[in-house]
């Protein structure tokens, strides 16, 4: 069965590897790129005021890339912001922070659900200011649910996503390589990564049966509400998390039941 693999080049590799030793085909098709966005006046003024806040959110190890290379640009030393806690979406951006010594509370869900049921953000009475490390367009849902609960946010944004320039060439050799009705199971672990996903299928149709596995519930709605309108039908397979162990099991799961 060919699986594509959507996630950035920089966190495929092991689940790539894992993939073809349990006899998977993959193709690697990274669906987002992150690239950082410009040290600006407004950027320094959030960094002035990092320091009054209970906990950082950070969505992703780019977030931790930039957000400490600009801290450092901004003139504060993390010894300042010893008082903060540190939330981490998932234990690959927990590991990110480790590097600077920096320990995370980590969800067991990594998502934006996931880290709201954090008990440091469920019990969040002294929490009146949080900060975001994101990018453009990221964790919209979380900062919501929050700034409804009374939560001032301070919004770091980042990086931009856009769609790698290799994908754009790669997709339609992909598709070239799928006979008809054949299955294949595509990875998808974003709202962004689908909308990249959607725009090149729309150019370039594949007659594939595909299978979705899919990251946390708020983005298995997403795609069972264009799954409702969609000419051809699809399947779609809702995973807990990004390893490798989930993904191969989920797979096995499904492939045992069809």
């Amino acid at each position: 069965m060919l699986f594509i693999n959507t996630r950035p080049d920089d966190r495929a590799l092991v689940l790539t590897q894992a993939l073809e030793a349990a006899g998977y085909q993959v193709e690697a098709l990274p669906l987002l790129e992150l690239v950082a966005m410009p040290f600006s006046e407004s950027l320094q003024q959030l960094y002035t005021e990092l320091r009054q806040v209970q906990a950082v959110v950070v969505v992703s190890p780019t977030a931790v890339d930039v957000g400490m290379r600009y801290l450092q640009q901004a003139g504060v030393q993390l010894d300042q912001l010893k008082s903060i806690q540190w939330i981490a979406v998932g234990q690959t951006t927990a590991q990110a922070l480790a590097k600077f010594q920096i320990e995370s509370h980590v969800p067991e869900v990594e998502t934006s659900e996931g880290m709201l049921q954090l008990p440091i953000l469920k019990q969040q009475k002294k929490l009146t200011k949080i900060a975001f490390w994101r990018g453009l367009g990221g964790r919209q849902f979380m900062m919501q649910q929050l700034q409804q609960q009374g939560v001032e946010i301070l919004n770091f944004v980042l990086y931009q996503r856009q769609c790698p320039e290799q994908s754009l060439i790669a997709f339609p050799e992909i598709v070239k390589k799928i006979s008809f009705n054949q299955p294949v199971a595509v990875l998808m672990s974003s709202e962004a990564s689908w909308n990249y996903w959607q725009q090149l299928s729309n150019q370039y149709p594949c007659s594939a049966q595909c299978v979705y596995l899919v990251l946390g519930s708020r983005l298995a709605q997403l795609l069972h509400s264009t799954q409702s309108q969609a000419v051809k039908g699809f399947n779609i397979i809702q995973l807990e998390n990004l390893s490798a162990s989930e993904i191969i099991q989920r797979m096995s799961d499904w492939q045992g039941h069809v």
